[in-house]
């Protein structure tokens, strides 16, 4: 068999010839498309649709007295209200701009940063395709941060996917979608850099934030932080000013345990088990001889409680709170907050210089008992206004609780406060009667302090108290 050699090369050359040119040969717009095509713009345009701009407007209300700050103080509201006409009120409106994610379309619930939304009058949320909807407030939960909205379509509305913020890797992907300065639908990436900081905000500290370099500015709270997957691991939150290239998101499965709670009592439950705790000082741990000089210490265990029934006892230090130490009582709150209500709660406590650990079942505070609990943590008793009341401590108020009893030697007994002294306001629960007075209870329970607003002969003063 003869083989034609010099036609077998020139159909090699003209088969090299044809690859080199389609080489070197301009691409098609498809295919480059195809090639720019990452998994960051993938996530993008599979969560786009789901991201919101949120607009609210709230009114301030500003004083033009310069001396309105001593109304605080009884002694020098009494010296400059001889010399001076009470000052006029203005009030004026303020909007707030933030970002928002949908996370259940059929039903329209959109989950954002409570803080974006605070003190809002008025809700207003843009989508993707540019439509507005007013939004109502379903409920929020200031000490997380989060809050819950919902708007009604006539249109299918899309919902993130949502992932899982236990399994995060410092170093991987992340990427912001917001509405940083009123620029919509923003993306950043960036890495997440730490997890389970810990970040001062005004009066708040927030725990267990993820950090990322992605920007996070005004305008991006609320908005999502996203996996390489498209998938929703954290809302953004624009609270820390003080550095650039660090910004902070709240885990979604924190985030998980409050959504319900605020879809179905537009609040958070927190999980009650029936004591009353000090912090542990120096002189209290030599005297319960608890090695590690930390805890917090029983001072009060409700009948029939949870604690009660789990045999807890006053004087018992509790020492930790599942796997992790109590330092503090602000630190024995934040973990009951990681339990929901139902949660076996274990509660590891010292005492007799031995620790055991107890299995405390926690429920919802009973809202039978918050009277109780004002009298244990306030010190007082109250009762609602009604006609008799009015006549005998010869007031003309017909809303707010009026004080009957002060316990000998608690704060407000320190600093004068007595029967027939209304009450107004509960740090932001305006008291109109008994039933706003023990949600005031329930929801500030767990606090240091709270700032009364207490009124007197027609002139009314905030008071600071310290609980408990």
């Amino acid at each position: 068999m003869q083989y034609d050699i010099h036609g077998c090369l020139r159909q090699f050359a003209l088969a090299v010839a044809v690859l080199v040119l389609s080489l070197s040969a301009p691409p098609d717009s498809c295919s480059a498309a195809y090639q720019r095509e990452n998994a960051i713009v993938r996530a993008v345009r599979k969560v786009s649709p789901a991201v919101v701009n949120i607009s609210s407007e709230y009114e301030i209300i500003e004083r033009s007295n310069p001396f309105f700050d001593f109304r605080l103080d009884p002694f020098f509201d009494s010296f400059f209200r001889d010399f001076f006409e009470p000052g006029y009120q203005q009030r004026r409106k303020e909007k707030s701009l933030g970002s928002g994610v949908i996370i259940d379309g059929n039903r329209g619930y959109i989950l954002t940063n409570e803080h974006v939304i605070a003190r809002s009058a008025k809700i207003k949320v843009v989508l993707n395709d540019e439509r507005e909807l007013d939004a109502e407030l379903v409920g929020a939960a200031p000490d997380f941060d989060l809050a819950v909205l919902k708007i009604t379509s006539d249109q299918p509305l899309p919902a993130v996917e949502m992932g899982d913020s236990d399994d995060l890797m410092i170093g991987e992907t992340v990427i912001a979608i917001g509405n940083p300065f009123g620029l919509s639908h923003s993306v950043t990436t960036g890495v997440i850099s730490a997890l389970n900081r810990c970040v001062k905000a005004e009066d708040r500290v927030y725990r267990g934030f993820i950090q990322t370099d992605a920007s996070i500015n005004p305008g991006n709270s609320g908005g999502p932080l996203l996996n390489i997957n498209g998938e929703l691991i954290g809302i953004n939150t624009a609270i820390y000013s003080k550095a650039q290239g660090i910004g902070f998101a709240i885990p979604i499965n924190k985030a998980k345990r409050v959504i319900d709670d605020l879809i179905k009592y537009g609040e958070v439950h927190v999980p009650w088990i029936g004591v009353i705790v000090h912090d542990l000082d120096p002189k209290l741990a030599w005297y319960f001889n608890v090695p590690e000089k930390e805890g917090v210490v029983i001072g009060a265990v409700a009948k029939g409680s949870p604690a009660d029934e789990a045999g807890l006892k006053d004087g018992d230090v509790i020492v930790a709170i599942g796997k992790k130490r109590v330092s503090s009582r602000d630190t024995y709150y934040r973990l009951i907050k990681e339990f929901a209500v139902g949660d076996t709660i274990p509660v590891t406590v010292w005492k007799n210089s031995t620790s055991r650990l107890v299995k405390v079942h926690s429920c919802r505070f009973p809202e039978k008992l918050a009277e109780e609990w004002g009298f244990r943590l306030l010190g007082i008793r109250v009762r609602e206004i009604c006609a008799g009341v009015r006549l005998r401590y010869r007031i003309a108020a017909k809303e707010g609780v009026i004080i009957t009893e002060v316990r000998r030697n608690c704060y407000l007994d320190r600093i004068g406060a007595h029967a027939g002294d209304l009450i107004r306001k509960i740090n932001e629960v305006v008291v109109k009667n008994v039933a706003d007075y023990k949600k005031a209870v329930i929801k500030y329970r767990d606090k240091k302090h709270v700032v009364l607003l207490i009124e007197r002969d027609n002139q009314q003063y905030y008071v600071s108290v310290e609980l408990g």
